[in-house]
């Protein structure tokens, strides 16, 4: 048996609602239907952070805080959690420590963006009880501020995360936790028609049914991507999948060969693993959107969405990562690489989902590095992401796998370029000069409004020199501005 509507706790109170179509956004629906006005609507892309509000789950048997951004954060992937607004946090006439804390600090001025900031530190509050600077700006980043300026506001931070007194959620956890709990079950939610629905399969059999009789409809993992399809291109998506209640996607394994990520799997949940695959992965981890876009978002959805600008694909590739796609009983996989077929074109048929993706560890004789080149350090767009995999030999570079984003209609190895490299010794500062000359036979990018075409050709020739040196020995803390992967290796 299906169930017809979406479910969530909201208050304390269980609520069943019908969205008003398959693309009703979570802002909407407090905004419009509920009435609810503190959460403001900014930029309506998920960038500003005025929308954010917190999502309570169960993670690991422990009642969890992630903020999201509501302005494309579907209706329906709020089911089976709790929704916590900005009006929720205070008990009667007392505000809450976050809150209180900002008044105290002078941390806001026109109000926008306010009750955004407010619920990322409210979840902050109650995941970490003593972040440093570093991750209550990591945490801020998602929330754009104009006025005040985010010295108070970390203060603020500091303030009411350091030594924090227990607030009326912490203690209701318990009961919270009881009825989230009762709900994890794997029925699955069909609300709708055979023509407009949404629909959340419980389970991995339940959901490639699903898919077999309606192969048109939109996948939606974390609708990062996807809500800007709503909020920006106005489309009309009839047919909504989301994957969120399939546990088996969201699997994720550590092997000594490397990792096995379901599609389901968030970046943040991602995150740790992937830090100790290598430093300078866990680096540009932290770099992916906001940490509200982290909450939502998932590594599978960055891979079989085919943007030439995702920052997940060219770090893959060069990891030598294959993609496992499912449709029905049939399964395949394929190297990550030879997904990509062209702007906008994967291989995957209509109706196939891609399961998960396997990342081999890089081996000891490997050197791994990634960058990323954006306009902004935090929650920006790439102008050239490039991730490089040497196999050294005998001090010299057996083979070598380069992959870009950004300089071509797909993530992209540079064929060239690799064979230049082969066979170089690390000492070699001629002929590494020779092989980042070859990315022209490999590129011919484009100029846009995030870079020109010879910027991105000169940034990804610097980009192999700072890498090649980086191979022979040169430390990060002379070829990097920060992300400095000898602090990284430190923390181990």
């Amino acid at each position: 048996m299906a169930r017809h509507k979406i479910r969530f706790l909201r208050r304390g109170r269980p609520v069943e609602v019908v969205p008003a179509s398959p693309t009703e956004t979570l802002l909407d629906y407090i905004r419009l239907r509920e009435g609810s006005l503190g959460t403001k609507e900014g930029c309506n892309e998920g960038d500003c952070g005025a929308c954010t509000v917190a999502l309570g789950r169960l993670k690991g048997g422990r009642l969890a805080y992630e903020p999201v951004n509501a302005c494309i954060h579907l209706l329906g992937m709020a089911d089976g959690a709790e929704i916590v607004t900005v009006e929720d946090l205070a008990e009667g006439d007392r505000l809450h420590p976050v809150q209180a804390a900002m008044v105290e600090h002078h941390g806001a001025q026109c109000g926008f963006c306010t009750p955004g900031i407010v619920m990322s530190l409210f979840a902050l509050h109650h995941e970490d009880a003593a972040p440093g600077r570093a991750e209550i700006c990591d945490r801020l980043a998602g929330n754009l501020c104009r006025c005040t300026g985010y010295r108070p506001i970390v203060d603020a931070a500091l303030a009411s995360c350091t030594g924090r007194s227990a607030d009326g959620f912490a203690e209701r956890a318990a009961a919270t936790a009881g009825i989230l709990a009762a709900w994890g079950d794997d029925e699955d939610v069909f609300v709708g028609d055979e023509e407009r629905f949404f629909a959340a399969p419980g389970t991995l059999a339940g959901l490639l049914a699903l898919l077999d009789r309606h192969p048109e409809a939109t996948i939606v993992a974390g609708a990062t991507d996807v809500g800007l399809w709503v909020t920006k291109q106005l489309r009309d998506l009839p047919k909504i999948v989301w994957l969120g209640r399939v546990a088996a996607l969201k699997e994720i394994a550590e092997t000594p060969a490397g990792l096995v990520v379901g599609a389901g799997a968030t970046y943040a949940e991602v995150e740790p693993f992937a830090a100790r695959l290598d430093p300078d992965l866990g680096q540009l981890w932290r770099r992916i959107g906001s940490r509200q876009v982290r909450a939502a978002g998932t590594v599978g959805g960055n891979v079989a969405n085919g943007s030439p600008i995702g920052d997940m694909p060219p770090a893959l590739i060069a990891l030598g990562a294959t993609v496992e796609l499912r449709r029905g009983e049939a399964e395949r996989s394929l190297a990550l690489e030879d997904f990509f077929l062209g702007y906008g074109r994967q291989d995957r048929a209509s109706g196939e989902l891609v399961t998960r993706l396997v990342v081999p560890r890089p081996a000891e004789n490997e050197v791994f590095r990634a960058y990323k080149i954006a306009k902004r350090f935090d929650q920006d767009i790439s102008a050239v992401m490039m991730a490089v995999k040497l196999t050294i030999d005998d001090g010299r570079v057996a083979s070598a796998r380069l992959a870009f984003g950004g300089m071509a209609a797909t993530p992209k190895r540079a064929s060239a370029t690799e064979a230049a490299l082969g066979g170089l010794a690390l000492a070699d500062e001629a002929g590494a000069e020779r092989a980042a000359a070859a990315l022209a036979e490999d590129f011919s990018p484009i100029g846009d409004m995030r870079a020109s075409a010879e910027y991105r050709l000169d940034v990804a020739r610097g980009l192999v020199l700072k890498a090649f040196a980086e191979a022979g020995g040169a430390p990060t803390v002379t070829t990097r501005v920060m992300g400095f992967r000898e602090a990284a290796l430190a923390d181990e």
